[in-house]
């Protein structure tokens, strides 16, 4: 073979592997381009919802929007074992060695708003849950044995206040009550132990139905629960002790099973300058029977009802943002639309006295429902339904956008008919106390107080509440009273005297 035939042939084997080596590559990147993954669906983000208000965005794969909230608050209260208002009963009312001198609370508020728009308007579901350690409150058997209640040491309480759905005008589940102005028990954001006005904080459970009229005019009707906050003592003023008048307590607590939730109605109109709100309830009051068995009878059930009105000024002339919040309320065998749910039902406070051979002073004042008597069907009688009447109102007042003052007060009455208050005066318990004096279960109580905030940056709030309450309660006279083991009391003299109590609350609130 030749040179040139050789030549020929090498490049004719270059060429050929070339062009295999070629032919590989490219098959195998075909195949290599076969197993590439198919490419990834876009990332569902989050995104704000503006058809509710800021806050609100949409869960991811729905059309649902969500708005979490709530805040974290610190504080303390002075002169008085519990946060929530002043001393008026138990070791507190005993202004002794056992009544706190502080109380202090931490508090984590959680809340989750999700709203849905549908043929039939918005479904909305609301939840508002706590976690809360208090200080606990002393109790005392009287023998210097002490002990603590409520939080205390352990590991804090959590709370359900709303848990409700809101579905083409109807209300159903754990809600503020329909009968409560939208300030509730607070017409100026203020302490809780004003008396003057019907209202929860914490919600009740109902079935409610809200027609809008349009021009801001509403009218609910509503069916609410009445045993966690709408139904106070019906008692059975035969079974009175001397030991339980001491405390406020006027014979064995004697309401039977529920029978009819309460019926509120209520009217509204909300306009620029402030609303005005008209508000009716109807109670059921239900008695267990008179003695401890089914043969000993009942007084028959007395339905009570409650009335109420309130009225809101906004931008008032003394500055940008101010306010007037005004309610009056009366009742009629339904007294917590009146005594509200933060207010003892059971009063009983301690004070010093001149009086010659009296230990101390003492007011003491109960509140209930209704009163009967008796132990059979021969001797009991019917319900005499208790009537209360009150108001109470706050101002706030703007100097800046960075502080604020409010100022605010309550004063309700509590009346008994002539027939109840001669079953109090004639129980047993009474006679025990050799009451020289006046024998008058009447009263009335009373709160002011002021407060101010403030605000150095946006929804982060310091505050300083400072409060009195009254008693006025209407008995006279001197008792002898027994031991009262639970706020160290001795059995001794006693004499009739109205009384009064501060207290002072210091508050840090971050909303978030």
């Amino acid at each position: 073979m030749t040179f040139e035939n050789m030549s020929f042939e090498l490049q004719r084997t270059i060429k050929q592997f070339v062009l295999a080596s070629a032919t590989g590559l490219i098959a195998c990147g075909g195949a290599q381009a076969a197993e590439l993954p198919v490419k990834a669906k876009a990332v569902e983000y989050v995104k704000v919802c503006s058809l509710y208000g800021a806050g609100f965005y949409f869960i991811p794969g729905t059309d649902t929007c969500i708005k979490l909230g709530g805040y974290l608050r610190v504080e303390s209260a002075f002169w008085t074992n519990s946060v929530y208002n002043t001393s008026v009963s138990g070791p507190g009312g005993a202004q002794n060695r056992l009544s706190n001198f502080y109380s202090a609370r931490s508090r984590e508020d959680v809340t989750i708003d999700t709203r849905t728009a549908t043929g039939y308007g918005v479904v909305r579901t609301f939840f508002e849950t706590t976690f809360s350690w208090t200080t606990g409150s002393t109790a005392a058997t009287g023998t210097g044995v002490t002990s603590y209640s409520g939080d205390g040491l352990g590991l804090g309480t959590v709370g359900v206040y709303l848990a409700f759905i809101q579905f083409a005008g109807f209300t159903m589940g754990k809600a503020i009550s329909q009968f409560s102005a939208p300030w509730m028990n607070y017409p100026a954001n203020n302490f809780s132990g004003l008396p003057g006005g019907g209202g929860d904080s914490t919600g009740v459970n109902q079935l409610s139905y809200t027609a809008d009229f349009g021009q801001g005019i509403t009218a609910t009707i509503s069916a609410q629960d009445p045993t966690a906050y709408y139904q106070t003592n019906i008692w059975n003023t035969t079974n009175a002790m001397a030991a339980g008048i001491v405390t406020g307590v006027y014979g064995s607590q004697s309401f039977g099973g529920t029978r009819a939730p309460d019926v509120i109605a209520r009217t509204r109109i909300d306009q620029p300058w402030g609303l005005f709100q008209a508000s009716l309830a109807a109670h059921n009051n239900h008695a267990a029977y008179y003695g401890g068995s089914e043969t000993s009878g009942h007084a028959g059930d007395k339905w009570g009802w409650a009335g109420q009105l309130a009225l809101s000024i906004n931008n008032i002339p003394t500055g940008a943002g101010d306010s007037i919040n005004l309610q009056g309320v009366y009742t009629d065998g339904a007294s917590l639309f009146n005594i509200q749910e933060n207010l003892s039902t059971a009063w009983a406070m301690y004070g010093g006295s001149s009086r010659t051979g009296a230990y101390q002073n003492i007011g003491i004042a109960g509140v209930s429902d209704a009163i009967y008597s008796g132990a059979s069907s021969a001797t009991g009688t019917g319900l005499e339904l208790t009537k209360t009447y009150g108001f109470n109102a706050g101002y706030t007042h703007n100097w800046n956008p960075y502080w604020n003052t409010a100022f605010y007060g309550g004063w309700a009455a509590v009346r008994y008919t002539g027939a109840a208050k001669a079953q109090i005066c004639g129980s047993v318990g009474m006679a025990a106390l050799g009451l020289t004096g006046v024998c008058n279960p009447d009263f009335n109580i009373a709160a002011v107080g002021t407060i101010t905030r403030w605000t150095p940056v946006n929804n982060l709030a310091f505050s300083a509440d400072f409060a009195a309450t009254f008693l006025d309660q209407k008995y006279s006279g001197a008792i002898t009273a027994p031991t009262v083991a639970a706020v160290a009391k001795p059995a001794a003299m006693y004499e009739f005297k109205s009384q009064s109590t501060l207290s002072l609350l210091l508050r840090v609130q971050r909303n978030w």
